[in-house]
C-alpha cells in the first residue's frame, strides 16, 4: 500500500541538502531571525509559565485571590500586595494570575474541540465531495451565518435548571467554565473545517489516495492514515488563531455578567468590575485588559510567521 506522502516545501528540502541541518534546525533558526514572531513567542511562554505557576506565586507570597479584606480596599503595590487590592481588598496580582489560568484554559480547550469538530466534518465534506460536500458547507455557512455575539449571550443566560440538569450539577462551581467552552466551541469550528475541506479536496486526488483506495482501503483509513496527515498545518494555523479569539469571546462574555461567575476570576470579569475606577485615574482595569490584548496579539505574530513561512512568504537567509 503505498504511504501518503507529506506536502513539503521544495525550498526546506533544498536547504537541508546544503546545509546538512535537519529541518526542524533550519525552522527554529529562521524562527530565531524573526524579531516580532520570537519576542511574542517568549512573551507567550513567560505569560504561561507565570499563569500556571499561580500556586506557586500564591505560595511564595502569601497570596488568596478569594480573600476580601474590605479595611485594604484599592491599595496601591506593596510586598504583601505586588500589584495592589481591588474594590473588595482582593489581591490583584493573585487575581491576574488565576484569571489567566481560568482564560487560558477556555482558550485552548474551546480551541481545541472546535479543531476536532471542523477537522470532521471538513475531512468528510472534502473527501466525499458531491452532495455530501454540499449539505456539510452549506451548514457551515449556516452556522458562519448566525449572529456570534448575540447567539452567545442567549445561550450563556439559559437556565441550566430548566434543561434538566440537577440542582447539585447546575451549582457546580466548574459548571461556568465547562458551559462557556461548550457554547463557544459550538460555533467556532467552521473556520477549520473549510480550510480542511478546501485542503482535502486537492489531496484525494493524489496518487497515493488513488492506490490506497485501489488496495482495499477502508474510507475511514484513507481519510485518518493518508489524507489527515497532509492537512496539519491550516489546521494547527486556524486552532492557533482560535485561542486569541475564543479569550475574546469569553471575556466580552464575562464583561457582561454571562461567563465565569464571582468568586472565580477571569480576565473578563476583573475588567468589568474594576471598569468604573479608571474614570477615578485608577490603572487597575488596564491589567486584564493589557493580559487580553498582549496573549491575542503575541499568538497572532507568532500564527502570522508560521503561515507565511509554511506557505514558502518568507525571506532567504
Amino acid at each position: 500500500m503505498s504511504m501518503p506522502v507529506p506536502l513539503t516545501n521544495t525550498t526546506d528540502t533544498t536547504d537541508t541538502a546544503a546545509t546538512g541541518l535537519s529541518t526542524w534546525q533550519i525552522f527554529i533558526s529562521r524562527f530565531a531571525t524573526h524579531k516580532m514572531a520570537l519576542i511574542s513567542a517568549f512573551v507567550l511562554v513567560l505569560m504561561s509559565l507565570f499563569v500556571f505557576g499561580a500556586s506557586i506565586m500564591e505560595t511564595l507570597f502569601g497570596l488568596d485571590p478569594t480573600q476580601v479584606d474590605l479595611d485594604h480596599r484599592l491599595t496601591t503595590a506593596s510586598f504583601t500586595h505586588p500589584l495592589g487590592t481591588d474594590e473588595l481588598g482582593r489581591d490583584l496580582l493573585a487575581r491576574l494570575l488565576r484569571g489567566g489560568q481560568v482564560s487560558l484554559i477556555v482558550g485552548l480547550s474551546a480551541a481545541v474541540i472546535s479543531a476536532v469538530i471542523g477537522t470532521i466534518v471538513g475531512l468528510i465534506a472534502g473527501y466525499y465531495g458531491g452532495r455530501m460536500d454540499g449539505l456539510l458547507m452549506r451548514l457551515t455557512d449556516g452556522v458562519i451565518a448566525l449572529p456570534l455575539l448575540p447567539l452567545l449571550i442567549v445561550l450563556a443566560a439559559v437556565d441550566l435548571n430548566k434543561l434538566g440538569l440537577s440542582e447539585s450539577l447546575a451549582q457546580n462551581p466548574d459548571i461556568d467554565l465547562y458551559r462557556i467552552i461548550f457554547i463557544i466551541a459550538l460555533v467556532g469550528w467552521t473556520t477549520v473545517a473549510r480550510l480542511v475541506r478546501g485542503a482535502s479536496l486537492s489531496v484525494r486526488e493524489l496518487d497515493f489516495v488513488s492506490a490506497a483506495t485501489a488496495s482495499g482501503a477502508s474510507d475511514l483509513r484513507i481519510m485518518a492514515i493518508h489524507i489527515l496527515p497532509n492537512v496539519v498545518t491550516p489546521i494547527i494555523v486556524a486552532t492557533t488563531l482560535t485561542v486569541g479569539n475564543v479569550i475574546l469571546l469569553e471575556s466580552v462574555l464575562s464583561f457582561l455578567g454571562l461567563g465565569i461567575q464571582p468568586p472565580t476570576a477571569d480576565w473578563g470579569s476583573m475588567v468589568r468590575d474594576n471598569a468604573t475606577l479608571i474614570t477615578f485615574g485608577d490603572l487597575t482595569p488596564l491589567l486584564p485588559a493589557g493580559s487580553i490584548a498582549l496573549l491575542t496579539v503575541g499568538v497572532n505574530f507568532v500564527v502570522d510567521w508560521f503561515l507565511h513561512k509554511t506557505s514558502g512568504l518568507r525571506d532567504e537567509h
